[in-house]
Parts: structure tokens; C-alpha cells; sequence
């Protein structure tokens, strides 16, 4: 029996873990004491990875649909060359655009993956990309690509340092804090707020955290934060509280700035927030005196319809106030290789013309909510689609319509570890290796990173089945399509190529790296070098007013949906997302000591005062429905809504996924029925999909 050092592939922190190891197979997982910088820390969600490893409903063999729907499982050759037929014919006939991808969160935790990905993308030409990060995060890269110059520099909060934290949208108890890659953050929180530091969480729902001791909630409407901050801003600017020399130094268009926050004084927005303007003015005066403040956002905010505008802002608090490259305030995190240069680009040259009007890739995707309308677009004429470690039909909104956009494609095939609600409509699943059975660098953190390190992880054991790395998957594809191919150099190519360079950058050798097991810490946050090394602009200074915004319409759009708020009715329920400890996205449907009592289900969560407005009892059944779809399912009264906010776990809706039985079993309801898609469903500037704040009506049944 063997103890070997390995890490998780669930989050950004990519917390260490320690397998034990017996003849070939993982006899239990634990959280790694020694790792250096997790600390022994690691979730229930790490530790459950062991169960998705040993899951009896995972794909271990190449499944093929037979003509009933049912499904057979045939041989990697047989795979390889029946699908390189027919996607050679597709091409050969309809040229690149023929086919279409989904890329899906876990690549994102995927060393190889991402780089034979693109390689696939590349060699067969097509440009009709979509992914995940449009339903969570494309506003943050096409944010600081604006502010920046560059989609790859997301300055982190000073946690350690800071004296005043506000953390918009986010619940670091529940699910930890995206872009920022901290193992155990409600621990820093907690330390934060016992040595004196205020930290605020802006939020519709009182969240988990500060029963940690971790804080106080400050609630809000959903999806206004872009005015709170803007009243915000305006407080300290027409005030004189901002940093003037570092407003003068180091940053451009700062009047443009000034002209967009004064049209939203706190006295204007309160209503539409949902906070005194005295309050408002509260919360901006205690940021902008407060010694040493930081800033951060996470997905509650990346979702609503202006999230780029809102990450915009959010720089702003942290550069107006000086709190930019401060201790204690917001810090470039370099990590094994300096990502901000590697992402310099230029948001303009991004746009294109379309049938939609203008529209952009960012990190190389289009709008996710364009994805069935592409799929059935008769002029694009898409036989053959692509979905890797994705699952669209659960994660995007309009979910019948993606069912019959992807019903209709000739070619789909899924490079999987289950075959999930989207694989259940698929030609072909691939199986996967999952994080155990594969090496690993902890890449997803990288320029995140609160304490930097890197660490290397081998396989922990030997795939099961028949299961492959996509690297090789879609390396042997090429081959079969007579394109270059990574396997060309043999059956155990050098992948890490890329690494060793990407590595040389700060020094490090590959080899030293893969002999510590538990990682080789770096550089911790220091400030003093991001105008100087890190802002990619022309002009190396930060942006205050990009161009861009007003180009494309963003701002009159502001104002537009301001007004559309100001005239809502005074009882309009506003859905919002929830994170729960038992699931993450729809990767952990499946495992079934999560479905514990309580939580065999997704219902609508909703404040007590709200149902008795409108009759309701706990756990009656109701309708829920919009513009864009319905559901049923049953209430939940929760106490930490704001009134007026309905909340529901999103990644459920497995009635129709029988390769998945637990997941079957107790199948909830998919609230992305109730999202917007299609043309206008998304955030022009970023792709980024509109996904919360949505208005919805409920009633018995």
C-alpha cells in the first residue's frame, strides 16, 4: 500500500490531496497535511472525486447509437474510423464551418487537454467555437482586456493585508472564490476579520460565510451591481477621495469615467438597488478612507446582463482609491509564468460582422446562447458538432431548444466521462480519463494564484476501461483525418513541451518540479510592478473609459435597463442562482452519497414572506414561468432571500439521462428553461449570458 501525493481537478485551487494506493487501485482519498499551501484542506466535493473515479455508470468502453436510440459499446479503432469518415465527408462537402464545438468547464483543469483541443480546432479550420465561460466568467476576460490591455490580468484581493473587503456576488463557504485561487478562503476571511478588517459581502442573499465569523451581507436587488458601484464611485470622485496622483500618473480618460458615474448618484439608484442613499454614500466613504481596501467579484455578478461593465467598475474602486499594487489592497499574481503579457489583445479587432450584427470571440468562443440558433441557421449549415467535457443541454439557457438543435446535427460526438443529458442525444461517446488517471500541472490557477505555487501530479493509477486522455483522442482523430498529429512522434510523445518553456520564464526546471510532489512555492503577492511589467495597454496606463464601450452600446444600454428596473412592478420575482456543498455545476449529479435527505432534489427556494403573498405553504407545488419557458416543482421557504428574490441550484434535470441512474433517480428540474437565449440573450462586449436577476412568476398547481 502506497501513499501518493496528487491534487484536485474540481476547482482554481487545485487543493492537495493524498491517494492511498493498493494493487493498482485507490483505496480512499484524504486531504494532504503536508501539501504547502492547501495545508490539509480540501472539500467535501475533492474528497468525492474518489466516488466519480469509481462510478459504475461511467463510460469505460467507445458507445456507439444504435438506430432505436439505444446505445453499444464498439472499439477505439472502430470509433476512431467511422467518425474520421464521416467528419472527412462533411468537411470535404460543407468546408470548416461544417462543424461546431462546446468546450466545457473541466478542461479549464486540464493540462493537455486545452492544447489538443486546438490543435483539432485549428487543423480542421473551423471557427464556430462556443464555451462554457460564456455562462460564468468571458465578462471578467473582456473586462480587463478593456481596462488592461490584456484578458489575462485579474488583479486578486490582499486578503492577508487588507483592512476593508468588499466581495460582490460571491459565497466563499459554499463554493469557494472563483479567480482567485485560494484552498481554504473563509479561514482567511475569518483571520481577516478577527485582526479588525471589515469584510462586506454584496449580495440578494444572505450567504453562508459569515456564520464562519467570516463577515457581514449587505443585500441587494440581483443584478444591479454595476449602479451600486457606479453611486459608489461617484461618492468618492465628487468627494475628492480618490488617489489623485495615481489618477494622474497612471491612468487615462479618468473625466469619461467621472461623466458616466455622475449620472448615477446614490440618491437616483437607491431605489434600484435596493439600499438607503445613505447607505450607499456609507459603503463608498469606509472603502475609499479605509487604509488598506480590496475588491472582488465572482459569478453572482459575472451573470447579470452588464457583467463587464460591472468587473470595469470594480477595477475602478480598486485604481481610483489608489488601492491598485497596494499592500492590502489588489495585487498581480504572477504565478509559474507571466499570463498578462501572454493575453494582450485589442477588444476592437475582436468584432466582426454577423447576422446578428456586430459580434466577437472572446478566448476564442461565441456566445453560448447563439449555440442552438448556429446549429439550425440553414445558411452556416452545421452537420457535425464536438462537445468536450460539456454538457449544453443542462448548462445553457433554452434547454428543448439546444435538445432539437442538437437532434438535428448529423455528426455528435462527446469526449466524456459519462454520457451525460447531452451525450444521451450523441452519435458517439468517447470515454475520458479523469484527473486520477492522468498527469497534471495546477494550470487552471495560474495568474490567480493567492500564494503561487506549482505542482506537478503524475497519474495516481492506470485508467480504468478502455478510458483515454483527450490529447490522445483527438490526437488519434487527426491521424485518421491525415492531419499532424501529437501521437506522429510515437505512443508516449513529449507533452510538456510547453511547460518547460512556460516554466523557463520564472526560472524553474520541469524535471525539479515533477521530483517535489507537493509542489514548489513561489513568489508571494508583492506590489510595486504592475504599471511598470503587468498593464498591457499602449500606452501602459489603465483605462478608466474604454472606447469600446461606447461603441458597441454598452452604456446607452445602461441607461436603457435602468429605466427598464424603474419600472418594474414592486412584487416582480427575480430568479437567482444557488451553490449548494452537493453539486457543482453537473459534474457531481451522479454521486449518490451527496443525495443525501434534503438534498435529493432542486426546488424553488423563496422568501416565507413572498409566499404568503401569494398563498403558498412550504412545500406546495407551484408553476414557475416567464417569457422564455416553465417549470414545476416545489417551494422552499429560506429566510436568507431578500424579499423579492427566488433562488434554484442549477446542473439538475436528468429525467431524460438513463446513462447516469443516480442522477436519474432523482432527477430535479432544470431553471435554465427559464433563461433567455438566442439573439439579445447576452452581453455584447463578452458573450457573456444573462443568467441572473431573471424575472419569473409563480403560482400553485
Amino acid at each position: 500500500m502506497a501513499d501518493v501525493p496528487t491534487f484536485c481537478r474540481v476547482c482554481e485551487p487545485a487543493c492537495g490531496l493524498v491517494a492511498r494506493v493498493e494493487d493498482g487501485e485507490i483505496q480512499s482519498i484524504r486531504p494532504d497535511k503536508e501539501h504547502p499551501v492547501s495545508k490539509g484542506f480540501a472539500c467535501q466535493k475533492g474528497i468525492a472525486s474518489l466516488d466519480i473515479h469509481r462510478d459504475p455508470d461511467r463510460v469505460n468502453r467507445p458507445q456507439r447509437r444504435r438506430a432505436d436510440g439505444t446505445f453499444e459499446e464498439i472499439s477505439w479503432e472502430t470509433a476512431i474510423d467511422e467518425i474520421a469518415t464521416r467528419l472527412q465527408t462533411i468537411l470535404g462537402e460543407d468546408g470548416p464551418d461544417a462543424l461546431a464545438a462546446y468546450l466545457g468547464n473541466p478542461g479549464a483543469f486540464n493540462t493537455f487537454s486545452g492544447p489538443a483541443t486546438g490543435s483539432f480546432l485549428a487543423q480542421t479550420g473551423t471557427r464556430k467555437v462556443f464555451s462554457s465561460g460564456t455562462q460564468d466568467c468571458s465578462n471578467k476576460f473582456a473586462g480587463s482586456e478593456a481596462v488592461f490591455g490584456t484578458s489575462t490580468c485579474h488583479p486578486v484581493p490582499d486578503i492577508e493585508h487588507t483592512d476593508h473587503l468588499l466581495l460582490f456576488g460571491e459565497n466563499p463557504r459554499v463554493s469557494k472564490m472563483s479567480f482567485i485561487s485560494i484552498p481554504d478562503p473563509v479561514s482567511e476571511l475569518r483571520r481577516a476579520v478577527s485582526r479588525g478588517a471589515t469584510v462586506r459581502y454584496i449580495n440578494p442573499r444572505r450567504v453562508e460565510s459569515p456564520e464562519a465569523g467570516a463577515g457581514e451581507v449587505v443585500q441587494i436587488k440581483p443584478d444591479t451591481d454595476i449602479y451600486l458601484m457606479a453611486a459608489m464611485l461617484d461618492v468618492i470622485l465628487s468627494e475628492g477621495l480618490a488617489d489623485d496622483v495615481t489618477l494622474a500618473t497612471h491612468g487615462s480618460h479618468v473625466d469619461g469615467l467621472r461623466r458616466f458615474v455622475a449620472q448615477y448618484p446614490a440618491d437616483r439608484v437607491a431605489d434600484i438597488v435596493g439600499l438607503d442613499a445613505d447607505e450607499i454614500v456609507k459603503l463608498a466613504r469606509e472603502f475609499a478612507s479605509a487604509d488598506r481596501a480590496s475588491v472582488h467579484m465572482s459569478t453572482g455578478a459575472n451573470m447579470g446582463r452588464q457583467g463587464t461593465l460591472v468587473y470595469w467598475l470594480l477595477h475602478m474602486l480598486s485604481f481610483v482609491t489608489g488601492n491598485l499594487d497596494r499592500q492590502g489592497g489588489n495585487l498581480y499574481s504572477q504565478g509559474f509564468y507571466p499570463a498578462a503579457k501572454a493575453g494582450r489583445s485589442d477588444p476592437a479587432s475582436h468584432y466582426f460582422d454577423s447576422r446578428h450584427g456586430p459580434m466577437r470571440r472572446v478566448r476564442g468562443a461565441l456566445p453560448g446562447n447563439l449555440m442552438a440558433d448556429e446549429l439550425t441557421n440553414a445558411e452556416t449549415k452545421t452537420r457535425a458538432l464536438f462537445v468536450i467535457a460539456g454538457n449544453p443541454v443542462l448548462s445553457v439557457g433554452g434547454e428543448e431548444e439546444m435538445r432539437e438543435a442538437i437532434e438535428a446535427v448529423e455528426l455528435v460526438v462527446c469526449l466524456d466521462l459519462y454520457r451525460n443529458a447531452t451525450g444521451e442525444l450523441a452519435d458517439y461517446i468517447l470515454p475520458c480519463a479523469d484527473g486520477f488517471e492522468r498527469a497534471d500541472v495546477n494550470i487552471a490557477g495560474l495568474g490567480l494564484q493567492y500564494r503561487p505555487y506549482v505542482q506537478w501530479a503524475d497519474p495516481v493509477v492506470s485508467p480504468r476501461g478502455e478510458r483515454r486522455e483527450e490529447w490522445w483522442i483527438l490526437g488519434r482523430i487527426e491521424q485518421a483525418l491525415g492531419m499532424k498529429s501529437v501521437l506522429d512522434q510515437g505512443p508516449n510523445p513529449d507533452l510538456a513541451l510547453r511547460l518547460k518553456h512556460m516554466m523557463q520564464s520564472r526560472g524553474l526546471d520541469l524535471d525539479e518540479v515533477r521530483a517535489t510532489p507537493r509542489g514548489v512555492v513561489l513568489e508571494g503577492l508583492t506590489p510595486g510592478s504592475f504599471y511598470d511589467k503587468w498593464i498591457q495597454t499602449d500606452d501602459h496606463r489603465v483605462d478608466c473609459f474604454p472606447s469600446i464601450f461606447q461603441e458597441q452600446g454598452a452604456l446607452d444600454r445602461c441607461e436603457t435597463l435602468f429605466d427598464e428596473l424603474s419600472n418594474e412592478p414592486a412584487d416582480q420575482l427575480k430568479l437567482i442562482p444557488l451553490r449548494t456543498v452537493h453539486m457543482h455545476n453537473s459534474w457531481y449529479q451522479n454521486v449518490d452519497r451527496l443525495k443525501r435527505p434534503g438534498q435529493q432534489d432542486n426546488p424553488l427556494c423563496i422568501h416565507p414572506d413572498d409566499a404568503a403573498a401569494r398563498g403558498l405553504s412550504e412545500g406546495d407545488r407551484i408553476r414557475c414561468s416567464n417569457a422564455w419557458g416553465e417549470l414545476e416543482t416545489r417551494i422552499a421557504f429560506d429566510e436568507t432571500l431578500r424579499s423579492g428574490v427566488v433562488a434554484m441550484t442549477h446542473g439538475w434535470g436528468n429525467k431524460r439521462t438513463p446513462g447516469m441512474k443516480t442522477a436519474q433517480r432523482h432527477p430535479g428540474v432544470n431553471p435554465n428553461v427559464l433563461l433567455p437565449s438566442g439573439p439579445g440573450s447576452y452581453e455584447r462586449l463578452s458573450n457573456q449570458a444573462f443568467m441572473t436577476g431573471i424575472p419569473v412568476s409563480i403560482e400553485g398547481c
